[in-house]
């Protein structure tokens, strides 16, 4: 079973399951197809990570992030990032954008690199859906024309992100097809010469030329250097399983870790909504300038663990050997920056506050930026997985996360149920609740309150697979927030 952010996505990789590709080639063609589906989310010039587990095997995580451009350029030598407001009806957030907002993209030298890991088939062949979706069109469905229009302040702010994505003068609304001959002759090119072209050759020239003429620091040294590298997750215990996510230098795996250990040390059963969001409340306290700046040293993971405990876009899949594959990818909020020629849209982690907690600009170049993105596999007492997921959601990655597994292993409720629950998530002294999600004591305390009217992605995109582990039986979830599919296979 594939479960994604959109029908087409998880369809592409179903079909691939289908035709006897393994869970690693139904990733890597329902991300290429996201490219088409999902634009603004996800794309070429995106990044990501993906934790591959399965019975019998080393678990591992494939980290192809973003890193911080600017190899052999002066850290000050930049245009201004653009401000753009970005509204969710009952919140609002600033994003940045332009061309200094652009990171080092991962997401081509990622999926060759896991393809040519744990691949059965050839990427041509995992790449040919996504190109031929790309040339016929994929009419915007609800979500994402909501996406598009929430980004308008982005697309608009350059001739070349206008052409793509709004062509009559406005983005495009729901039902109308969003095409790209060129990003279909990109995804060729990869399937075809992997990610060479992305990082040394024709691609790569076109990318430089075009950020650092716009005041970017991005350029050919950086593209150069970038290589994904392989991580052994974290692993951490909850309720007699073992829940494996993103390990340092991301950030988000590690406070997901320590929010399931510090609950299954404090409750032995379904935690409160006040135990909940003190968890969450405890483990954001901790992302801290020392915790950012100690993500890259040998042996964080486990002093931080131990001291502490006394736009994006996500396709999990679980195939028929019993090997689950977790992938999110993101392209931020979208930069505006379209590549001529190349149908490449690139990130705009540069500008992202969320994950620039502590100054733009202040990360070395080549240095992974720090995620909150966490792909999640839960394991059985005996190894086997029970349930594969990921979410979308910038800073509300880890709460959507930890809600679902909880819901699905304290509550027992299906991946799709546990998806469909309402949310909350608290930040900066404001909890944000779903319509119908139990508030219990927090509805009186002392935080500000913000009720949504209906379900919105602010809240994440969960998209999940689960294998009951007395029938046997598989089953899945998309999240309505995002668009999400459960297709099986």
């Amino acid at each position: 079973m594939v479960a994604a952010g959109h029908p087409a996505t998880a369809e592409v990789g179903a079909r691939v399951l289908r035709e006897g590709g393994n869970a690693v080639d139904a990733a890597v063609a329902a991300v290429l197809a996201s490219w088409v589906c999902e634009p603004l989310l996800t794309g070429p010039g995106a990044g990501g990570y993906m934790l591959v587990a399965g019975p019998g095997e080393e678990p591992v995580l494939l980290d192809f992030f973003v890193a911080a451009p600017g190899a052999g350029v002066d850290a000050d030598e930049h245009a201004p990032l653009v401000p753009v407001e970005i509204s969710f009806g009952d919140a609002t957030q600033v994003f940045n954008c332009g061309a200094a907002s652009c990171a080092v993209p991962g997401s081509p030298a990622g999926l060759a690199e896991a393809a040519m890991r744990w691949g059965s088939l050839p990427l041509a062949d995992l790449a040919a859906p996504a190109a031929a979706l790309a040339r016929a069109g994929v009419p915007l469905n609800a979500q994402q024309a909501y996406i598009f229009a929430l980004l308008t302040g982005i697309l608009m702010t350059t001739p070349e992100s206008q052409r793509e994505f709004a062509p009559a003068g406005r983005p495009l609304r729901e039902g109308e097809p969003f095409a790209s001959d060129e990003l279909a002759e990109t995804i060729e090119r990869l399937g075809r010469d992997g990610s060479a072209p992305f990082h040394s050759g024709d691609l790569a020239t076109a990318i430089s030329a075009h950020v650092r003429a716009g005041g970017g620091q991005l350029g050919m040294d950086d593209l150069a250097a970038y290589t994904p590298i392989a991580r052994e997750p974290v692993d951490t215990a909850y309720r007699g399983r073992r829940v494996l996510t993103n390990p340092p230098p991301s950030a988000g795996g590690v406070l997901l870790a320590l929010a399931f250990a510090q609950l299954d040390a404090a409750t032995a059963g379904e935690p409160t909504p006040a135990e909940l969001v003190g968890v969450m409340e405890d483990v954001q306290a901790l992302r801290t300038t020392d915790f950012t700046a100690g993500l890259g040293e040998p042996g964080f993971l486990e002093r931080f663990l131990a001291a502490n405990l006394g736009s994006t876009t996500h396709v999990s899949v679980l195939d028929g050997d019993g090997r689950a594959c977790s992938v999110t990818c993101t392209n931020g909020s979208s930069s505006g920056v379209v590549v001529p020629g190349t149908g490449i849209h690139l990130n705009n982690i540069m500008g992202e506050e969320d994950l620039n907690p502590h100054g733009f600009f202040s990360t070395a170049a080549g240095r992974r930026m720090p995620s909150m993105m966490a792909p999640t596999v839960v394991l059985g007492g005996g190894g086997e997985v029970e349930l594969v997921l990921g979410s979308a959601g910038s800073n509300r990655i880890r709460s959507a996360i930890l809600q679902v597994v909880v819901n699905v292993v304290d509550r027992g409720l299906s991946a799709g149920a546990a998806i469909d629950a309402p949310r909350l998530h608290v930040e900066g002294g404001v909890l944000y609740a779903e319509p119908g999600a139990a508030l219990g004591a927090l509805a009186g305390d002392e935080r500000d309150l913000v009720r949504f009217r209906e379900q919105n992605l602010y809240f994440g995109g969960v998209q999940a697979v689960e294998r009951d582990p007395r029938s046997g039986v598989i089953s899945g979830g998309g999240d309505p927030r995002r668009g999400g599919r459960a297709v099986a296979a």
